[in-house]
């Protein structure tokens, strides 16, 4: 295991070089200006303009720049903001308690909803109970998160009037009422979250159980007189989790990157807001480290995902 780790690791080392290559030239080429309002305010010299471009780095040719944006970058050091100054990484870690509680319940209460629900669906298949699942999971993955999320807060906010609608994060948790305050105003957002998710991972663990429902190891088991509750968890449940693992890994970078959608409908001051808050301002060093801690992610959860094949599945082998 540990030379396939070491290969996976030389794989992944020019991956994300080729991966920052490709975000810092779209970026820098992008037709936008950093300088934003400052580009086209007629009090600001020439001379102010050159001397701002200089401190921020953009006189330089671009390949120069991203020489030094890597470097920088794999010692890390994301850079600082051109519009407030502050370091990337410090914006980031700024917006990221609120990520990871918002996102990461959301997706933590998805996965303990879809595996026995898709469990039950696959189980129980062509019954009434499988169609009822399966037409709520339908729902749940037809229905955008921004679309969700207004019929929430139009529906328990405006109508009835039992939750906010607006995140606040000035909000300080000091007693009881304060605490009841702040599970209230996440309610919503994580709901909104859970409902298209759920639907996601549900449909993928149902499809998985029900290939494994006509297979011969199914059969033996049966016919050796094991119990159903024994074949589904010991030996169904592993088969048909290596797709899952696969989806899950890909899908946990998003806890750390934030809900584009879903954070600008409640307002919630997560990372995905500050990437589209990045955007809008041409802030391009906060969407670059954004981006490239994504990217990053993406390559590490694939490599546990691989690994954690061969757990649940003994018949995964690994080279060297």
């Amino acid at each position: 295991m540990l030379g396939y780790l070491l290969k996976r690791l030389l794989i992944a080392i020019p991956t994300l070089l080729a991966i920052s290559a490709v975000i810092f030239f779209i970026l820098a080429l992008a037709p936008s200006n950093p300088l934003g309002d400052l580009a086209t305010n007629p009090a600001i010299t020439p001379e102010v303009r050159e001397n701002i471009m200089r401190s921020l780095g953009l006189d330089q040719p671009i390949p120069i720049r991203y020489l030094k944006w890597t470097v920088a970058l794999f010692s890390g050091n994301l850079g600082y903001s051109f519009t407030s100054r502050l370091p990337v990484a410090e914006l980031i870690a700024q917006r990221l308690p609120v990520t990871l509680w918002v996102i990461g319940v959301a997706y933590l209460l998805s996965v303990t909803l879809a595996l026995p629900l898709g469990m039950v669906a696959a189980l129980r298949h062509n019954t009434w109970i499988d169609r009822a699942i399966t037409t709520l999971a339908f729902m749940g993955f037809s229905t955008p998160p921004f679309f969700s999320g207004l019929v929430l807060i139009i529906v328990l906010s405006v109508r009835l009037g039992w939750l906010p609608f607006i995140y606040d994060n000035q909000l300080v948790v000091s007693d009881a009422a304060t605490l009841g305050r702040w599970l209230k105003q996440s309610i919503m957002p994580i709901a909104t979250l859970v409902l298209f998710q759920t639907a996601v991972l549900l449909r993928f663990v149902r499809a998985a159980m029900l290939e494994e429902i006509p297979q011969n190891y199914v059969k033996t088991a049966r016919a050796k007189g094991l119990g159903r509750w024994r074949i589904v968890t010991l030996h169904m449940l592993r088969n048909a989790l290596i797709p899952v693992v696969t989806l899950v890994a890909l899908d946990i970078p998003t806890i750390f990157t934030g809900a584009l959608v879903t954070e600008q409908v409640f307002r919630v001051p997560g990372i995905g807001a500050l990437l589209i808050e990045s955007i809008y301002r041409s802030d391009t060093p906060v969407v670059m480290g954004i981006a490239f801690i994504y990217a990053v992610l993406v390559v590490a959860f694939n490599l546990v995902a691989d690994l954690l094949y061969g757990i649940i599945d003994p018949r995964v082998r690994y080279g060297h």
